[in-house]
């Protein structure tokens, strides 16, 4: 590859040269400790003599610029980039909707910028110690070999029609959706799935009914992309459904562990949510995030099953179950949406990573899927219990945990005397990381407490980590 120079004219070539190196050194744009050609080598590109090269380097070395390496070559010496920039910023005319997605990012966005604590009670997390990293590279294996051998150039954006049968066995066998490999969408991660049923169904001005508390990215596409927003108090048996107003469009909820107070919809809720979707025509998203994790009582079966109409998407992740840089989730979709969200796909990013579908087709019919789960729940369910017995002991002067059967975060509900907040800062100074409730609430009062997530902690970390939060708890009463 030739460095980019352009010399003018056939006087000054020497300046010209050091100017245009320096200029790259100064911006970063020439990284430190990258080789330059040899001089004899740039002199014959750049159609100059020798000694011009030779003289813009020498000038170069001189200001510590560059440095020379016997029998290796010219290297650019590392030092702190200067900002060069000749170039004035013109206020753009779209600067207002510039501000204003700027200002959508989220609680959960801004979790990702602080360093983890040593114990750290992040939700939505899970440690990648259990991941079955040989049988996931054998599957990536056996996707690259079939790469090699496919003659297509061409993929479906609805995906690859091996994982969508896969993903329809799994889901119908796990969480009793009642759908077929046509049905399925296969996405980049939930959230790409959300963004595609808003993105079809949304307009400028147009109601959408969510749970508060709830979930902040889908909250802030939902507003991102014009809706009004209905914030629609939970009780103990899930989403307030006599209150989603007339005239709304779309319904997102968590029906199966809500987000992130955790209790599950009852069966009575559910009958009249899917009651109040078909007097409104509206399309209810049901977003089954962590389900597959269950711990007690008898499985509910998803709201799509009960389904009847075609008012239930329902979207599921990868990203929890197995790892979160697999960025791989799916939606099945009523027949109403699917051939509408298949086309906002392909204009969006024409369709999923071929090589990971492949791959995490493979990975689902072989088994590890499931094993994987069955491996998980075990030991989910030894760190939920020790930090409920926690909660049910020496925490409860302060915290009532919210009755959760699946998933691998559940809720406590602070007693009135605690300031969650400073607890949170404190605990932090002590190596513990704990996250409040009320970042999760839009518009209905605040209930304190905090959400726990137990994926990301080991079972022996748990009784160290929450004694450090006792002796906070007792000083601060």
């Amino acid at each position: 590859m030739e460095l980019h120079i352009r010399l003018d004219g056939r006087k000054g070539l020497a300046d010209q040269l050091y100017r245009q190196l320096r200029a790259g050194i100064d911006s970063g744009h020439l990284a430190a400790g990258t080789q330059l050609p040899p001089s004899r080598l740039l002199a014959e590109q750049l159609g100059v003599s020798r000694k011009t090269v030779a003289e813009a380097y020498s000038r170069l070395t001189y200001d510590n610029l560059l440095s020379g390496v016997v029998g290796r070559g010219t290297f650019i010496t590392p030092r702190q980039p200067v900002s060069v920039s000749d170039t004035q910023a013109i206020p753009l005319a779209a600067a207002d909707s510039l501000q204003r997605w700027q200002q959508r990012a989220t609680v959960l966005a801004r979790r990702t910028l602080q360093a983890p604590s040593r114990y750290d009670f992040v939700g939505g997390a899970s440690t990648k110690a259990q991941f079955p990293f040989d049988q996931w590279r054998s599957c990536l294996n056996y996707a690259l070999r079939r790469s090699q051998r496919h003659p297509e150039r061409q993929f479906p954006a609805q995906g690859l029609p091996e994982l969508r049968e896969a993903i329809a066995h799994h889901i119908a066998y796990a969480r009793g959706v009642h759908c077929s490999a046509a049905d399925v969408l296969v996405c980049n991660g939930a959230q790409q799935a959300l963004d595609l049923i808003a993105r079809v169904l949304i307009e400028p001005g147009c109601q959408v009914a969510m749970e508060d508390p709830g979930y902040p990215p889908a909250r802030q596409l939902f507003l991102a992309l014009g809706a009004r927003l209905q914030s629609v108090p939970v009780d103990d048996q899930g989403m307030c459904v006599e209150q989603i107003a007339q005239g709304t469009r779309l319904i997102y909820v968590t029906p199966s562990h809500q987000f992130p107070l955790g209790m599950p919809m009852s069966e009575g809720r559910r009958q009249a949510l899917l009651a109040r979707a078909a007097e409104l025509g509206a399309l209810i998203i049901e977003d089954d995030y962590d389900c597959e994790f269950r711990y007690h009582g008898p499985a509910s079966d998803a709201l799509q099953r009960l389904d009847r109409h075609g008012l239930v998407a329902y979207v599921g992740t990868f990203s929890k179950t197995l790892l979160p840089e697999l960025r791989l989730g799916y939606a099945v979709l009523p027949a109403a949406v699917l051939q509408a969200a298949c086309v906002a796909k392909h204009l969006t990013d024409w369709h999923s990573p071929t090589l990971l579908q492949w791959a995490l087709a493979r990975f689902i019919s072989e088994g590890h899927l499931n094993k994987h789960i069955r491996r998980c729940h075990d030991i989910y369910s030894a760190r939920r219990e020790r930090i409920l017995s926690r909660l049910e002991g020496d925490l409860a002067p302060w915290f009532r945990a919210v009755p959760a059967s699946a998933g691998f975060h559940l809720s406590a509900l602070a007693q009135p005397q605690v300031d969650v907040e400073l607890l949170a800062n404190l605990a932090r100074k002590v190596e513990v990381g704990l996250y409040s409730l009320a970042p999760f609430y839009h518009e209905v009062p605040v209930r304190p407490g905090l959400l726990m997530g137990f994926g990301a902690i080991e079972l022996l970390d748990i009784d160290p980590a929450l004694d450090r939060v006792v002796d906070t708890l007792q000083r601060l009463s």
